[in-house]
């Protein structure tokens, strides 16, 4: 009887001190996670906010634009599907001033690459930049400016550089005014031509978007 209480009672014991190291682990976990959300948050705000500076200059709009945005739904026209995205609305003066427009180019050499589009009130590109693809390293990824070699004029600034008209939005092996580097011209056209789709959709769609609640599903 002896051991089998010693038994019991270590196994009691046992059942005990996991029971509280659980619980001493939740906590932590808890207030980990309280302290550190506010900061992670904070920390993909200011990342989303570098991308849209370097889309649409910040004297191009006075407003908070991150949080004046409508939804999107699945939206072919911009390569969107069911899971959709948001334009973000510039403002200047309370004036609309320009559109940033998350987008999809289906078509990539590796799959699908994602898009951050910003077309002022003018329909005028004011600059491009990839925020997920999978092009092959070292040759179709010089479309993202984080793998261009050429950082003094990366691939992608060509978009921002100059008023483009829909015949000059497509690669120069097309008859357009888009350069490309040669062995990867999937990557090159697959951007160029979403970027072309984003544009005619901001021009259809510029009203439209503007008179919308802010936060609504278009």
């Amino acid at each position: 009887m002896n051991a089998e209480h010693t038994a019991t009672r270590t196994a009691l014991q046992s059942a005990g001190t996991m029971m509280i190291f659980a619980l001493v682990f939740t906590t932590l976990m808890g207030v980990t996670h309280g302290v550190t959300r506010p900061i992670i948050a904070a920390s993909v705000e200011a990342e989303k906010m570098k991308l849209v500076n370097e889309v649409l200059p910040a004297g191009r709009y006075d407003n908070a634009l991150l949080n004046d945005f409508v939804m999107l739904g699945e939206t072919p026209a911009l390569g969107l599907d069911a899971d959709g995205g948001k334009v973000y609305r510039a403002r200047l003066g309370g004036a609309p001033a320009a559109m940033v427009i998350e987008a999809q180019a289906p078509d990539g050499y590796g799959g699908a690459i994602k898009l951050l589009v910003a077309v002022d009130s003018q329909e005028r590109i004011t600059g491009v930049r990839v925020t997920n693809h999978r092009e092959t390293p070292g040759l179709g990824d010089y479309i993202d400016p984080r793998k261009d070699r050429n950082k003094s004029s990366p691939w992608i600034g060509q978009f921002g550089e100059r008023p483009l008209s829909a015949a000059q939005l497509r690669v120069r092996k097309d008859g357009g005014e888009i350069d490309y580097r040669v062995g990867a011209t999937i990557s090159a056209r697959a951007v160029t031509g979403a970027v072309a789709r984003v544009r005619q959709w901001a021009e259809a769609n510029h009203d439209k978007v503007f008179a919308a609640d802010n936060g609504a599903r278009l």
